[in-house]
């Protein structure tokens, strides 16, 4: 009962690509660390600091990238039944970790610099740096945005949401500079890092959130909406009810179990064949690669009102309308009350 085999290579130009933006998003991050750095080193900014220091991040999770990204493709195996995509979400929380690691690293440096005092110097170098490096990561989180979503991988999209952020702190950094240039007080420049400390926080913990609620397979509404439409669309005569439905995400691919309930007149053979062909048809209109795997309930007399099986028979009541699903009713481990007693 499997729309697609997890045990199938993927699709080569989807790997070639994903293989491409890691490698990508190493060099372009190597090269803008190279040049906070030294913008470092020629201004003494705490605010630039705190720059370099996200971007060694970028620089760490893009070679973790481009293991986890050929890892979690690996085909499922003996020891693996489900595959390996799990380890992107482990990637992703690890991201989240670094960033919030070096938030930790620039408050500190921020607050000593307060304490101790210290002068910037050359504002303009740190301002061209910082908006130069600004929009190098906007590009390059642009692009591992599309590719990621392209390719169906948390991994590099984890990646092109951190860049973007990276985008914005660089501004923050720039503006905070400039006040540092018009107003001449100096305090000014470790403040915009200990604020550029608070949202690193905040976006590492987001990071490690989301991935954590991934890996413990937390309901995800949009993905049951989406599943539910699909559902109403596609589901043929004889799958009268369905209910128990869980997803369970292993990084681009989804493996989904749900219980249906068929008229109970229907032969084993009957039912393995019309549930299978209903399978196919649903993960065909599905936006992820997954398998779908069906429970077969027998129906009750309680649902001949909702059952449009024609010919039925075991009917004790005529048929009046196809019963909507809902996202309650799809989601419970039972079926509605009113269908339980026979």
């Amino acid at each position: 009962m499997n729309a697609a085999d997890p045990n199938l290579p993927r699709a080569p130009e989807n790997e070639a690509q994903l293989a491409l933006a890691s490698r990508v998003s190493l060099a372009v991050s190597l090269v803008l660390l190279a040049i906070k750095f030294i913008g470092y080193k020629l201004t003494h900014s705490q605010a630039v600091f705190s720059d370099a220091m996200e971007s060694i991040v970028n620089v760490v999770a893009a070679g973790v990238a481009i293991f986890v990204v050929w890892y979690s493709r690996k085909p499922a195996d003996q020891d693996h039944p489900y595959g390996h995509g799990k380890a992107e979400f482990f990637s992703a929380a690890f991201e989240g970790g670094l960033i919030a690691f070096a938030s930790i690293m620039i408050a500190v440096e921020a607050v000593k610099a307060l304490i101790r005092g210290h002068e910037v110097q050359q504002l303009g170098v740190g301002v061209a740096v910082t908006l130069g490096t600004g929009i190098g990561n906007a590009l390059l989180g642009y692009y591992l945005l599309r590719m990621g979503r392209k390719a169906q991988s948390a991994t590099i999209q984890a990646s092109g949401h951190h860049v973007l952020t990276d985008f914005w702190s660089s501004a923050g950094v720039a503006l905070g500079l400039l006040l540092v240039t018009v107003t001449g007080l100096q305090w000014l420049d470790p403040v915009v890092a200990l604020i550029m400390s608070g949202y690193l926080a905040k976006t590492g913990f987001k990071l490690v959130t989301q991935s954590a609620n991934a890996l413990l397979d937390r309901e995800d509404r949009e993905i049951l909406e989406n599943l539910l439409t699909i559902v109403g669309r596609q589901r043929p005569s004889g799958i009268i009810q369905l209910h128990h439905v869980r997803v369970m995400r292993s990084g681009h691919y989804h493996h989904i179990d749900a219980h249906a309930v068929v008229p109970e007149y229907w032969d084993v053979a009957e039912a393995h064949d019309k549930t299978d062909a209903f399978e196919s048809e649903l993960m065909r209109d599905y936006p992820y690669p997954g398998e779908l795997h069906l429970h077969v309930d027998p129906c009750r007399r309680a649902y001949c009102r909702n059952c449009d099986v024609a010919e039925c028979p075991i009917r004790k009541h005529p048929f009046e309308h196809l019963r909507a699903l809902s996202l309650e009713e799809l989601t419970s481990p039972e079926e509605p009350k009113q269908f339980r007693a026979r």
